[in-house]
């Protein structure tokens, strides 16, 4: 029997609607991606220095670092923000007591939460309905959440922006560095063991690969300061980590302090004239960054006038002059 031609006229219809509902889908996409590049060219006019923190290898404490140099920049009054790119394991909330914080979503724009001294702060973490459940994206999946991250933050002004990014040479530095314009540098977590520093030259020629300046290397865990007060102008031995003892001169005002290498020293400081780029300093081995951690208080807020404090305050000195050679002076952090 023949379809009649009602029943064609009703297939047309049916098959013109689903054209016409698929254009108009294409058609938001379009205009999706429009509004997402015309924010990523307005996020390079309102932020001046956008800086990426990467490290060779896990735990080495780039999340401590990337988040202790955005607090350290804030402190001094700064507008900085701190945006962790790390997808499958986001740690930058807990870090800084933000983990059970909801974000604001207005517009088709995500606004940042509000962490101490005013940090502005964005995190795959405050998207996941589970943090327990592992993340398993991979290709166009996990670019395009790089894109939409880029693309959809209203960070408004900033004078720096931290980017911390899983450890590594994966897709998440490069897709930033095609998509977020005007990168400014790179800085390069390490630790004294070897491990680390063989995988911290793969970052450092990653980042040159990708065309963006490496503003130099960090040492973290450099080294555990120990101090305490003594009988003035006298000396006391500590026992080092190797077991051989330690003599340290106690000053006319009965103080003394000493650092103890425990893993090594200096690695940081050798890649970093070997692969001919800037050394910016070595933080402390500090058990409190691990349980600050732990307790979203931060050492740089829990100990301001700390030994890890001032380490970051030195380092972001060298930052800035790193920054001064490779851009305009007019363009700095400080």
């Amino acid at each position: 029997m023949a379809d009649s031609p009602i029943s064609h006229h009703n297939a047309a219809e049916s098959n013109k609607e689903d054209t016409t509902h698929e254009q108009r889908a294409q058609m938001e996409q379009a205009y999706q991606q429009m509004q997402r590049k015309m924010r990523m060219t307005k996020m390079d006019e309102q932020i001046k220095n956008k800086i990426m923190v990467l490290s060779g290898k896990g735990g080495v404490g780039k999340s401590t670092v990337a988040t202790g140099l955005a607090l350290s920049l804030a402190k001094q009054g700064q507008k900085v923000g701190i945006m962790d790119i790390d997808i499958t394991g986001p740690n930058v909330p807990k870090m800084l007591g933000l983990d059970e914080v909801e974000l604001n979503v207005e517009n088709g724009q995500i606004f940042p939460a509000i962490g101490p001294y005013g940090l502005k702060v964005i995190s795959m973490g405050f998207l996941l309905e589970d943090p327990d459940k592992p993340v398993i994206w991979r290709g166009p999946i996990k670019l395009g959440a790089i894109q939409q991250f880029i693309g959809d933050v209203s960070w408004g002004e900033l004078d720096s922006l931290i980017i911390d990014f899983p450890p590594g040479t994966s897709d998440e530095p490069l897709t930033v560095s095609q998509h977020l314009p005007g990168i400014d540098g790179v800085v390069i977590v390490t630790t004294p063991q070897e491990v680390a520093l063989l995988d911290s030259r793969k970052s450092i020629n990653f980042a040159k690969t990708i065309s963006v300046p490496v503003l130099g290397v960090l040492e973290n865990m450099s080294g555990f300061n120990i101090s305490g007060n003594g009988e003035p102008n006298s000396t006391i031995s500590i026992q080092g980590p190797t077991g051989n003892p330690i003599d340290c001169n106690i000053n006319e005002d009965g103080y003394w302090s000493v650092t103890l290498d425990i893993f090594k020293s200096g690695g940081g400081e050798e890649a970093s004239k070997e692969l001919l780029v800037p050394y910016l300093g070595s933080l402390p081995f500090d058990p409190g960054i691990v349980r600050g951690g732990d307790d979203g208080v931060h050492r740089i807020i829990s100990v301001p006038d700390g030994d890890t404090a001032k380490a970051f305050n030195k380092i972001i000195e060298r930052i800035d002059e790193e920054l001064e050679k490779s851009q305009d002076s007019t363009i700095s952090i400080t």
